[in-house]
């Protein structure tokens, strides 16, 4: 089977690891927050590997690297809601954590990818 490039980063298969951590955590949330924190997170981090394979798909290192930095940004976003699904013990400290280090995993992944792209618009 052939493989596009985006499903050959590492960066991609983590992304889409902590997505389905995100889905398995998130289905004992609260009912009430159905339509808001579950949806948000599951969207923000879902959004992580989907821009990340936008992005192998445009044809300049400027566009390549704005969708990298919007999966970098949608990489915070979950920490922030992880952070306050956390203070409101939707998540155990442990949940917390394990989230944590694979968004900081992830975090610098993004930014070594985002430098290469970086340097193939500078030459």
């Amino acid at each position: 089977m052939y493989l596009f490039s985006f499903e050959k980063l590492v960066v991609w298969k983590e992304a889409v690891n902590l997505a389905k951590s995100v889905y398995i955590i998130t289905k004992k949330f609260p009912d009430e927050e159905k339509f808001g924190l579950v949806s948000q997170l599951r969207r923000a981090s879902v959004s992580i590997s989907s821009n990340l394979a936008e992005g192998t798909s445009r044809m300049t290192a400027k566009d390549k690297a704005h969708f990298t930095t919007i999966a970098y940004t949608s990489t915070m976003e979950v920490l922030n809601q992880i952070i306050l699904s956390m203070e409101l013990n939707y998540i155990s400290n442990n949940e917390y954590l394990d989230l944590r280090k694979d968004i900081y995993k992830i975090t610098n992944m993004l930014n070594a990818l985002r430098k290469v792209q970086i340097s193939n618009i500078n030459s």
